[in-house]
């Protein structure tokens, strides 16, 4: 937990920046941000954010408001983002910010796929931070931002057909099978996706299903260190977007749960579908490094996914997830 100030000093700097760049790439750094200062590097943000400055836009433009009244129909519109964030703002100024996630989180979970799954993500970060500390306005409005992008580019994936799956998380990402056609980007491989392992699908307690996302983070993060050459930055979602979900579930309804598990499996295979390499590659865990110095090798390379898969891998805290860690900067391009 960050007790410095930095991090909402940091928050109230972004919120000026809209949540995308060139109308299509998402702008990181509240997420990103929001790690360093998790992990005792509140010393690094504002630093780190002069260098992520370049990748900032401002606010787009709203169109209108969105009320309860017309709020379908602007659902999964990007152009109404300054709209949606507008509305949660409101929102989380006059109730309990809980209870805004309680009622929106079945709303918005079927459409966690739209923006490659960043503002799903971006919403586990900022539950993250209030879970952990004061309900402060900068951290209300990140949730705010959050949830607005995640409205705006709400989008559903159907008519997925159920495939043989394993038993265990691990092996039923290995059983994915690859799109036919593995270029383009996020929207038109998601579109190819046609068919998916089934797992955990008989789980109906809500704990068992929080078990089976903690497994399904471990497994995703595990398999990035041998699988990551894929696509060394949209694989790492493969297991970011669904430990955005384990770290919202303690603020949610256990009604929630269970179908939190469906979507965040679908998004956590569908990413691998879409981006699987032809084979994996032998990585071997770190034998000496403890994870503070493994998440100082992430500072010191700054890409913001190597920073957020670091984080979750973090999270788990075992030698492959080091590893797992420790591949992103092998392959990844550094922050300039």
């Amino acid at each position: 937990m960050d007790t410095t100030g930095t991090l909402d000093e940091a928050l109230d700097r972004l919120h000026g920046s809209g949540p995308e760049r060139l109308g299509r790439l998402t702008n990181h750094a509240p997420m990103a941000v929001e790690a360093l200062a998790r992990h005792g590097q509140a010393q690094a943000v504002h630093r780190w954010l002069d260098l992520y400055t370049r990748k900032l836009e401002e606010v787009p433009p709203g169109v209108e408001p969105v009320t309860a009244a017309n709020w379908r129909l602007a659902l999964g519109d990007p152009r109404r983002a300054a709209d949606w964030i507008g509305y949660f703002r409101r929102e989380t100024a006059e109730r309990p910010w809980r209870d805004v996630l309680a009622q929106w989180w079945p709303r918005l979970l079927p459409g966690m796929y739209g923006g490659s799954t960043h503002p799903a993500i971006r919403v586990g970060h900022a539950v993250r931070t209030l879970l952990t500390g004061e309900d402060t306005g900068p951290r209300l409005t990140e949730l705010a931002h959050g949830l607005g992008y995640w409205a705006a580019r709400h989008h559903p994936v159907a008519d997925l057909s159920p495939l043989p799956g394993p038993e265990s998380a691990a092996a039923a990402l290995d059983a994915v099978r690859p799109v036919a056609a593995r270029d383009g980007g996020f929207p038109a491989r998601l579109g190819r996706v046609r068919g998916l392992p089934v797992w955990a699908d008989t789980v109906t307690d809500p704990h068992e299903a929080r078990r089976r996302l903690t497994e399904l983070v471990r497994a995703a993060t595990h398999r990035y260190a041998t699988h990551g050459h894929g696509e060394e930055t949209m694989l790492v979602h493969a297991a970011t977007a669904p430990n955005a979900v384990l770290r919202t579930l303690p603020a949610l309804p256990h009604t929630l749960w269970v179908p939190s598990l469906r979507a965040a499996w679908t998004a956590s295979a569908a990413v691998t579908a879409m981006y699987a390499p032809d084979a994996p590659v032998a990585c071997a865990p770190p034998s000496t490094l403890i994870p503070e110095e493994v998440f100082e090798r992430a500072l010191a390379h700054g890409d913001e996914h190597v920073i957020k898969l670091t984080d979750t891998a973090l999270d788990i805290g075992d030698a492959p997830a080091l590893a797992a860690a420790l591949r992103s900067v092998e392959l990844s391009e550094p922050l300039a």
